[in-house]
């Protein structure tokens, strides 16, 4: 993570001077459905007049300024719905916003350059993209959901889906796009268009930033949490 500073965010902390300290906060007051327009107002405040868990905020928050909960603080945490509304709001923002910008960088390199490494990072991305939708429509669709009815207490079941099974299975969307990055730092040639790979290069690091504290989310802080509700179900 790119941090100069890591304020340690707290109820207190003004969540102006969070942002102005790091600008990814931005990003993450926008999952969590909060307006920019905080005034001088406290990360409690904030809360309160949004409606949002205090301490789901300051977990959640404190990943982006790369400062990693304990276990205490994570088992703290009670507003899963709300952590999983952080991670819905993500996976729009990762094909909504994202890969339609990269898919334009690579349009316009492919518009100045006809040699085949264009078309080759073309096909890599287009495969990953499409790998990354499947990952999170799955998710959308069947493990989001199955978590819901767990926490409502309407799960079916005879369903055979557990966080143990969906957690074996679960794929690392970041590793390709770590080789993207270096296929565009260490072997492609691109001829001209060098504000066009600066941009592209910079928004596959923010990409891989933010996607490093989405799986940190969702496999150390969702899943221990969704594991023992589980456990209280089996038992109860």
């Amino acid at each position: 993570m790119y941090l100069v500073r890591k304020t340690y965010i707290s109820p207190a902390t003004e969540v102006a001077e969070l942002i102005n300290e790091n600008y990814h906060l931005l990003l993450f007051l926008e999952h969590l459905n909060i307006d920019f327009l905080v005034y001088d107002k406290t990360v409690k405040q904030v809360c309160e007049e949004n409606n949002i868990d205090v301490n789901v905020f300051i977990v959640l928050g404190n990943l982006y300024n790369g400062l990693f909960p304990n276990k205490e603080e994570i088992h703290s945490l009670k507003d899963i719905q709300l952590i999983i509304l952080f991670l819905r709001n993500s996976h729009l923002y990762y094909k909504n916003e994202v890969y339609p910008k990269i898919l334009n960088y690579i349009s316009i390199l492919r518009e100045h350059n006809t040699s085949n490494d264009i078309a080759l990072i073309e096909r890599f991305f287009t495969d990953y993209f499409n790998e990354v939708v499947e990952h999170m429509e799955y998710e959308d669709k069947i493990v989001f959901p199955y978590f819901t009815q767990l926490l409502d207490n309407t799960q079916d079941t005879d369903s055979d889906f557990s966080v143990k099974g969906y957690r074996e299975h679960h794929s690392d969307i970041e590793v390709k796009l770590s080789d993207l990055k270096n296929l565009l730092l260490k072997h492609i040639v691109i001829k001209n268009e060098h504000t066009t790979r600066r941009k592209f290069l910079h928004t596959l690091f923010e990409l891989e930033y933010d996607l490093g504290i989405h799986s940190s989310i969702e496999e150390k802080i969702l899943l221990p949490l969704i594991e023992n509700i589980e456990k209280e179900h089996s038992n109860g």
